[in-house]
């Protein structure tokens, strides 16, 4: 379920603001912010926005696709470094498995 029209899409007053102010004067530079649920309006495109990720800021440069979606969908908070491979796996069981012992030990 959404967000109630009546109250129209959430974005951090001081991040529109700003926004808006640069706008007026023409200028581009990139902005931090930690408001990953913020909405991506029309007057951010064309700007770069670096969005917190929980340990560093990701520059993201705001096109007219991203208008609507939220700051927070384009800069990633986990990196999937993939499944380990079968060599891995293989080494893995083998270092885990203790060696056979000999019968008749003599």
């Amino acid at each position: 379920m959404g967000r109630s029209l009546k109250k129209g899409p959430f974005v951090q007053p001081k991040l529109l603001s700003r926004i808006e102010q640069m706008n007026k004067t023409g200028e581009k530079r990139v902005l931090k912010t930690w408001s990953r649920a913020s909405v991506i309006f029309p007057q951010m495109v064309g700007h770069t926005i670096a969005v917190h990720d929980g340990r560093r800021h990701v520059p993201v440069y705001v096109t007219e696709n991203m208008v609507g979606h939220r700051l927070g969908e384009f800069a990633p908070t986990r990196h999937f470094r993939g499944h380990s491979t079968r060599e891995k796996a293989a080494e893995a069981a083998a270092a885990a498995t203790p060696a056979p012992v000999k019968a008749g030990g003599g």
